[in-house]
């Protein structure tokens, strides 16, 4: 059967996650604008920094909740490179839709509104409660695909 566009590009971001080099949670974000993918990203250690992969978890090490204490994770989050990625090579992502593996943190939720992101997209909840209310107060469309099961 034919996905829809959203199933596609939801499809997408779960191989993207693939490349993540997160213990916990392997999660990939795609941008997309006019039936385009403009921007893709995963979570993982910043550029030239170690990966969890290799040198282990802290937030696994110390026992941080998940949806907790984000300054003390070494990923950099999905969504956050995807538009760190878009910047880096000129692309414009104001109006576009992200597709998420999984619902976004308060973090990153705050970055898609200042990026102007028009809709998200995800499929894992998150325990991050905030996030969905500050993208329902900014007047950002947010959709739940529960029939995706992501990497």
């Amino acid at each position: 059967m034919r996905p829809t566009l959203d199933e596609y590009f939801m499809e997408i971001a779960g191989i993207v996650s693939k490349r993540s080099t997160c213990l916990r949670n392997h999660v990939g974000a795609v941008i997309v604008k006019d039936k385009r993918i403009l921007s893709t990203g995963y979570n993982g250690a910043p550029r030239n920094l170690e990966h969890c992969l290799d040198i282990g978890c802290i937030r696994q090490q110390n026992n941080i909740a998940s949806g907790t204490r984000h300054e003390l994770c070494r990923a950099v989050h999905a969504e956050q490179n995807a538009i760190i990625q878009a910047a880096l090579h000129g692309v414009s992502i104001e109006n576009a839709t992200v597709y998420c593996t999984h619902q976004p943190c308060i973090l990153c939720a705050k970055m898609m509104i200042n990026a102007n992101i028009e809709k998200v997209v995800f499929g894992t909840p998150y325990p991050d409660d905030e996030a969905l209310k500050f993208f329902e107060k900014a007047g950002v469309k947010v959709e739940q695909l529960s029939s995706v099961n992501p990497s």
